[in-house]
């Protein structure tokens, strides 16, 4: 049983020195990881549109400090909006103070306004990103250059402190280009809004271009109102008629799911993700989503430390991810 949840990063006024508490009650709960939200400078005020009061890589380094053993990600950087360079420093730095305990996961973002306001350029941002995404695998794995491309390269320099392991990078979305993406660089893929069918032909769409490399895929599933709970939501997902009673044929599989019934805001939602090297049911993450105890333990942390952003924003969402093997 793996247990995830977002960091409530939304709410201006809340007290954030209390994300450390939360992250060590999650980690005695014996979550997996925690994540954080990105926006530098949304034109709207923070909220359920837009997350990342705090800086995410900064507050990672904070928590990566007053933790042990969860894992820190960020869901996810907007990438072309930052210099990949300083995002390495940034990432390797903290991948060996935390002890290897870091997920990067990145997107090309989708408001042309916050990128006109950093002086981004939002048409290239697709492929600044995919280069972005190389630069760092190549300083992660050399060190040195020469790196040639079309937005980013060097002939000298010294990169360090250069990861002493893996670290894993995630990217999302649900085009063609976005699964190209995650198949040629990604080592997680997380689609949106996808039912069982659309998410076995997203899946094989990604596999046929993954050359052989493995990628975790998942997807999340939106449902809207305070009055849809969890199993309201699985019920939508799931495909119709009875769920095969055996699946000894899929090596591993994970669901991640909202606590029912929280938060108590449009927009919330639920993610399903399948391990599996060779999945035969695409259907198996849209299987079964319950809360847990440990779910309502840490929801009641958050709710006495943010109550405000419970109440208001949509963002905050737990995670229960469930081994099915």
């Amino acid at each position: 049983m793996k247990l995830q949840v977002v960091l409530p990063n939304e709410a201006a006024g809340a007290d954030q020195r209390r994300l450390a508490d939360l992250a060590r009650q999650a980690e005695a709960l014996g979550y997996d990881t925690v994540w954080l939200p990105d926006h530098i400078l949304p034109p709207g005020e923070y909220g359920p549109v837009y997350g990342g009061v705090l800086e995410p890589l900064v507050t990672m380094g904070w928590l990566a400090a007053t933790t042990t053993r969860i894992r820190l990600g960020t869901s996810v950087l907007v990438l072309p909006m930052r210099s990949p360079f300083v995002v390495a420093k940034q990432v390797a730095t903290l991948h060996g103070l935390s002890g290897g305990r870091i997920t990067l996961g990145v997107g090309i973002g989708w408001d042309e306004r916050e990128f006109t306001a950093v002086g981004a350029d939002f048409r290239s941002r697709a492929a600044r990103t995919d280069e972005a995404i190389a630069l760092l695998r190549h300083l992660f794995a050399t060190g040195r250059g020469p790196f040639e491309g079309r937005w980013y390269g060097f002939e000298t320099g010294v990169f360090e402190p250069r990861p002493d392991g893996p670290v894993p990078v995630m990217t999302g979305g649900v085009t063609d280009a976005a699964l190209r993406r995650a198949a040629r660089y990604a080592d997680v893929w997380q689609g949106v809004g996808l039912d069982p069918a659309a998410f076995a032909e997203r899946l094989a769409y990604l596999r046929a271009h993954t050359d052989g490399r493995t990628v975790s895929p998942g997807t999340r599933i939106d449902w809207h109102g305070p009055d849809r709970t969890v199993g309201e939501a699985a019920r939508t997902a799931r495909p119709s008629g009875p769920p095969e009673p055996s699946i000894s044929r899929c090596t591993s599989a994970t669901r991640t799911v909202t606590l029912d019934g929280w938060p108590p805001s449009p927009g919330t939602f639920l993610t399903a993700s399948t391990d599996s090297a060779q999945p035969q049911r695409p259907d198996l993450p849209f299987a079964h989503a319950e809360p847990t105890r440990r779910v309502r333990q840490l929801a009641g942390v958050i709710r006495e430390a943010f109550p405000v952003a419970i109440q208001a924003q949509d963002g905050d969402t737990l995670h229960q991810e469930e081994d099915l093997t």
